[in-house]
């Protein structure tokens, strides 16, 4: 059972050195972690973040020498990269597009957050669309930190949602449960749009309203946060193996 939980609204406002021997949960709702939860749902057989637009091409083209089967998935300012195969809407995942397939991704803000969390004991990947599995894995954590990718070193909204349901779930089951203050904040957040419940579209207006969902809107991929808020719509958890830095399903339930 969790006895304590701290959430961080940015990656630098934790450290390597104070998650190391922890759990943690890495956020980015809009949009690497869903991305990523619908491509290991839909049959992807491994996902290699990655820090750097060439450090990932390059990444690819090796892999590819070796007849292995790969794309290139990612974006930049939320926008496609030339060159890259994807983009980072969750719609472009498909089972046909991706099943099978190892997907070398980069993003403005996840994968980042990512290479922040190393020397943890577990980093998890969380989305709305994983949420119920997310947190039923963290049960049997003592120590749990999430941790919020935020959007170019801003707090996001949709992140310090998700962070505040996933604490909150905790507490409910644990009262004795110790947060720090910012898993506090993020609780109440939560549970002022939510209440005992909130439905698929409240939620896509409530990450709307938010900076990440207002610049989707802006692009013209305001439909993916439709599929950013469909809530467990998956039920594993993305687990990331720091010895190969691939990230792949950690766990299923039910």
């Amino acid at each position: 059972m969790a006895s304590v939980v701290n959430v961080h609204f940015l990656p630098n406002l934790t450290s390597p050195q104070q998650l190391a021997g922890r759990t943690v949960v890495v956020i980015d709702v809009l949009r690497a972690t869903t991305t990523i939860c619908t491509a290991l749902g839909n049959g992807a057989a491994k996902i290699i973040p990655c820090l750097e637009v060439e450090e990932t091409m390059n990444l690819a083209a090796n892999a590819r020498k070796l007849g292995q089967a790969v794309l290139l998935g990612g974006e930049r300012n939320g926008l496609p990269l030339p060159g890259f195969d994807l983009g980072n809407s969750p719609a472009e995942y498909g089972r046909a597009m991706v099943q099978g397939k190892t997907i070398y991704f980069s993003t403005s803000n996840g994968t980042k957050a990512m290479m922040g969390c190393v020397g943890a004991d577990h980093i998890l990947l969380a989305g709305f669309v994983n949420f119920s599995a997310v947190a039923r894995r963290l049960m049997n954590q003592s120590e749990v930190d999430i941790v919020c990718a935020g959007t170019h070193g801003l707090i996001s909204r949709e992140d310090v949602l998700l962070a505040g349901a996933i604490a909150g779930r905790l507490r409910a089951c644990h009262d004795q449960i110790e947060c720090n203050d910012s898993a506090s904040l993020a609780i109440d957040a939560w549970r002022s749009i939510a209440g005992d419940q909130i439905s698929r579209d409240s939620l896509a207006d409530e990450l709307r309203f938010s900076h990440g969902g207002a610049n989707l809107v802006r692009i013209g991929h305001q439909s993916d946060l439709m599929l950013a808020a469909d809530l467990d719509r998956w039920n594993f958890v993305p687990c990331l193996d720091q010895a190969t830095w691939t990230i792949m399903k950690e766990c299923e339930n039910g």
